[in-house]
């Protein structure tokens, strides 16, 4: 077991969730759907708890957690706000939010492959918020496919 490689991966984690956070934040007050919003806002509170957990355990081994990279956090901004002024529409939102699990899924799988010496408990904690994006972009494809056979969007 590497303890570096266990604190790098669960600063990778806490980054990650963080940024899944502002990301919600920023798009939950432009949601139209309360289906939707619900989603989103109980996916946020799911990445707040696991950010607790994160964030504890960090704080056992000594470390503090990692801000997202503010460039990042700058680009994501960017996108969304441009996408979102050019078409607000739910499908907008839902669609910013997907890439996003997308990112998240893949850079987690990265860092997984690249701090393979962390302990179990990060390795886990990894895997849920792995889970978690894969849940939250699975319940905004459900969402979208229930609205598109509805007849409530083209």
């Amino acid at each position: 077991m590497s303890d570096s490689d266990t604190v790098k991966l669960l600063r990778e984690c806490n980054s990650g969730i963080q940024m899944a956070v502002f990301s919600i934040d920023e798009i939950l007050e432009k949601v139209t759907d309360k289906n939707l919003y619900e989603i989103l806002k109980k996916s946020k509170e799911k990445h707040e708890k696991l950010g607790d957990e994160t964030h504890a355990i960090l704080a056992e081994c000594g470390d503090e957690t990692k801000e997202p990279n503010m460039l990042a956090k700058g680009m994501s901004w960017m996108k969304t706000n441009a996408k979102v002024m050019m078409d607000d529409s739910d499908a907008t939102i839902a669609d910013l939010i997907v890439d996003g699990c997308n990112m998240g899924i893949k850079t987690l799988c990265r860092y997984e492959n690249q701090y393979a010496a962390a302990d179990d408990a990060a390795m886990k904690l990894t895997d849920d918020l792995i889970r978690l994006e894969e849940k939250l972009r699975q319940d905004l494809r459900e969402y979208w496919v229930f609205k598109v056979v509805e007849g409530l969007v083209s």
